[in-house]
C-alpha cells in the first residue's frame, strides 16, 4: 500500500459511513488508521485484515484520543445520538464532537473533515441536525484547516422501509405528502467525497457543502421500486401521527413537509463527483428485485 497520500484517521471506522470512506481512502491507495472501542473485536480485525491500522480511540474515553491522532495527515469523523434516535442524547452527541475536535487540535492534525447532515446550518429545529450545528460552530471557531460534508437523507434508510406487495402491485409507505421532493445519497457516495476532501483532490468551498445524488418524490421511489421489480406501483402517505412518540424523526419529516428540506446543488455536487447514484442506479448496484 503506498504511503504517497498521507495517513488519514477515521473514527467510526466499522460504521455505516466510517465504513465507505474507509473503503475509498483504501481504493485510492492511502494508508488509514481506524479509531476504535476494542482493537480486537471482529469488525476492526476484519478491517486489520484489509491492512487498516487499528488504535484505540474512545469518544467516552477522551484520554485515548490524542495518543490515537499523533502523526496523521488528516482526520475524519461524524457523531451521531448515543441512545439512537428513540432516546437520542443530542446533547451528548455535541459533547463527543467536541472532544474529537479539540483532540484534533492539541495532536495538531493539519486537515479536519467532519460530517454533518443537510440542513444544519438553516435553524431547522429537528434535534439531530440541531447537534452537529452545534459541533460545526465549536469547528468554526478553532484555527487550522477544516472541511464540513453535510450529507443529506441516506438512500439505505430505505432498507427499513421497503415496499410490500398488496393486491399484486407494491405499496411503498412513508409520512411525505404528495409530491414532496426529498434529496437522497448513497453512503458509498458520501465516502467517494470525503475520501476526495482528505486527500486534497477536491476541495469543499468554506461554509460547508450539502451532498446529494437524487432528488425523488414518494411517487418516483415507488414507481422505480417497481420497475426494479417489474410490479406495478404506488405511493401511499403516511399521516405525520404514524411517528408519534418518536420526536425527532417526527421533527425532521414536519421540516420535510414545511419548508423545502435538504437545498444541495446535485448538478454543482456532480463537479465534484460525476459519478453520484441516481435512486434507480443504487437499486440496481444493491441488486434489488422485489420482496
Amino acid at each position: 500500500m503506498s504511503t504517497d497520500l498521507g495517513t488519514i484517521a477515521v473514527f467510526g471506522a466499522t460504521g455505516q459511513q466510517g465504513g465507505a470512506v474507509v473503503n475509498s481512502l483504501l481504493r485510492r491507495g492511502a494508508t488509514v488508521r481506524a479509531l476504535v472501542r476494542n482493537p480486537e473485536a471482529p469488525k476492526a480485525q476484519a478491517l486489520a485484515a484489509r491492512g487498516v491500522q487499528l488504535v484505540e480511540g474512545d469518544a467516552d474515553r477522551p484520554e485515548t484520543l490524542v495518543p490515537a491522532l499523533q502523526g496523521v495527515d488528516a482526520f475524519w469523523f461524524m457523531t451521531t445520538p448515543p441512545g439512537g434516535m428513540q432516546n437520542a442524547d443530542t446533547e451528548g452527541e455535541t459533547r463527543q464532537g467536541m472532544l474529537l475536535a479539540r483532540a484534533a487540535v492539541e495532536s495538531r492534525v493539519p486537515h479536519l473533515v467532519f460530517n454533518s447532515v443537510g440542513g444544519a446550518e438553516r435553524n431547522s429545529g429537528v434535534p439531530h441536525f440541531e447537534s452537529k450545528r452545534r459541533v460545526e460552530e465549536h469547528l468554526e471557531a478553532l484555527d487550522g484547516r477544516v472541511s464540513v460534508l453535510r450529507p443529506v437523507y441516506f438512500m439505505e434508510n430505505l432498507r427499513w422501509s421497503l415496499p410490500q406487495v398488496e393486491g399484486g402491485e407494491l405499496v411503498f409507505r412513508a409520512p411525505l405528502a404528495p409530491g414532496t421532493p426529498l434529496q437522497m445519497i448513497a453512503v458509498q457516495d458520501i465516502g467517494e467525497m470525503d475520501a476526495a476532501v482528505l486527500l486534497g483532490q477536491a476541495e469543499a468551498p468554506d461554509g460547508g457543502l450539502e451532498i446529494a445524488g437524487d432528488e425523488v418524490t414518494g411517487e418516483q421511489i415507488a414507481a422505480a421500486f417497481g420497475d426494479a421489480a417489474g410490479l406495478p406501483a404506488r405511493f401511499e402517505p403516511l399521516p405525520l401521527s404514524t411517528l408519534d412518540g418518536q420526536d425527532d424523526m417526527q421533527r425532521m419529516y414536519r421540516w420535510f413537509a414545511d419548508t423545502p428540506g435538504y437545498q444541495a446543488d446535485i448538478e454543482w455536487v456532480r463537479t465534484m463527483d460525476p459519478g453520484l447514484l441516481s435512486f434507480r442506479e443504487w437499486l440496481e448496484v444493491t441488486g434489488y428485485k422485489g420482496p
